[in-house]
């Protein structure tokens, strides 16, 4: 809300834009049904929306008016990180660490614990407990998160309800991914002007259908220090529709297993052979990622992609303005107080910016208005382009009439510790 308030003079001289804003949070194909005509434009607006796991019907409209806005800026490019995408990691450690965060790795955790109500720390599967100094928060999908508060503690009323219906939420399929690293000696790729590329096999056929669409990206066009001299290496994957069944039959290591990911990854060879044919003869290293990796690597249910609730309605705790705005995903709050969550599988959703935003998001519940004005105005100062984040004087408007709410009640820690004591 306290970025809301920047835009309050934009919105005081247009108040019409009141009467779109629900169709900002419903599916986006209402709206291409209506101004969209031209087949190749729809067919593209459907691949773009992808990436939210559905085509334009079931898309948040809010999620493809940020995208197609960037996509088409005059300075748009695709970008990559140096050194490659592990620096994105790196980077948000160093973050981390900064402000007195510490990352412990292999450290799954077995157990959310509950005392009194209140999430107040968690068990690692060695034993191990790391007390909560002021709440417990999961990026992990729903149906993770529900898993680890178990059976055996007493839990507040409700969290029993919660649990069944969150755990039950339809969720999209895996991911199949195939890593390259190829002999480049000789190898003219001055016919790609772009390191991405989407490849469709039959545009009568679903998006979602894993074997129908997939990407291969190869950021060694940008970033050369990714690899040795003469060299290139490539990422492909599929959609996330990757069906979870017939691999949960199968177990890692053996020759069915072996042969069924060959099978299934047959697509993305041929999706990298359209650019370049000869890549196998290229070979020098592969790796094949299936939905078992994906679940076992990214501690994730059946490897889903995320929770696939289409936008057009709202999503089972979606918050106070469900009945208002039809919001496709359940907010970060949950009957146990102390415990959050935030990632994919909340709002506002699938998707590099919607997860970052969660986690924002879930940040800001834990402070005072305060303290979001002044990031707001310590963020607008670090570059011109950011300057429309400062709230100004609308913001020290605003603070007094919210300060007093911020945060939520069950997340002010020295109020339950009094109450403890």
């Amino acid at each position: 809300l306290a970025t809301t308030a920047g835009s309050l003079p934009f919105v005081a001289t247009h108040p019409d834009v009141f009467l779109d804003l629900p169709l900002t949070f419903d599916s986006l194909h209402k709206t291409v049904d209506e101004i969209v005509t031209v087949p190749f434009l729809r067919n593209f607006i459907d691949t773009m929306c992808i990436f939210c796991g559905f085509p334009a019907k079931g898309a948040m409209t809010a999620h493809m008016l940020y995208i197609l806005e960037r996509f088409f800026e005059e300075s748009a490019c695709y970008s990559v990180p140096i050194g490659g995408t592990c620096e994105l990691g790196n980077t948000l450690v160093r973050g981390l660490e900064k402000f007195g965060g510490k990352l412990q790795m292999n450290a799954h955790v077995d157990e959310i614990l509950v005392e009194d109500g209140r999430a107040v720390g968690v068990r690692l599967k060695n034993g191990n407990v790391v007390k909560a100094k002021k709440a417990v928060v999961s990026n992990a999908t729903p149906f993770d998160t529900v898993k680890m508060l178990g059976d055996k503690q007493e839990l507040p009323e409700g969290v029993a309800k919660w649990k069944e219906e969150l755990g039950k939420l339809p969720r999209h399929g895996a991911i199949m991914h195939l890593f390259l690293a190829i002999d480049a000696e000789g190898l003219d790729l001055s016919h790609i002007d772009d390191p991405a590329h989407l490849v469709v096999q039959d545009w009568g056929r679903s998006l979602q259908d894993s074997q129908n669409l997939c990407s291969f990206f190869i950021p060694s066009l940008l970033d050369k220090t990714l690899c040795p001299e003469g060299k290139h290496v490539i990422h492909v994957y599929s959609s996330g529709g990757e069906p979870y069944e017939p691999w949960e039959k199968l177990t890692p290591g053996t020759p069915e297993y072996e042969a069924y990911k060959e099978e299934r990854a047959e697509v993305l060879w041929k999706a990298v052979e359209r650019c370049i044919p000869d890549i196998r003869d290229r070979l020098e290293f592969s790796i094949i990622g299936s939905p078992l990796a994906h679940e076992a690597f990214l501690r994730r249910d059946r490897g889903t992609y995320g929770l696939a609730w289409a936008a057009g309605t709202s999503a089972p705790y979606a918050g106070l303005l469900k009945n208002i705005l039809p919001f496709p995903f359940p907010n970060l709050k949950t009957p146990v107080d102390g415990l959050l969550r935030c990632g994919d599988s909340c709002f506002p959703g699938i998707g590099t910016p919607s997860a970052a935003a969660s986690g924002a998001i879930c940040a800001n519940t834990m402070n005072p208005v305060s303290k979001h004005l002044e990031l707001l105005k310590e963020a607008s100062k670090n570059d011109p382009m950011y300057k429309f984040l400062d709230p100004g004087i609308l913001g020290e408007v605003y603070k007094p009439f919210v300060e007093w709410s911020t945060p939520s009640p069950e997340l002010r820690v020295e109020q339950t510790e009094s109450a403890s004591a």
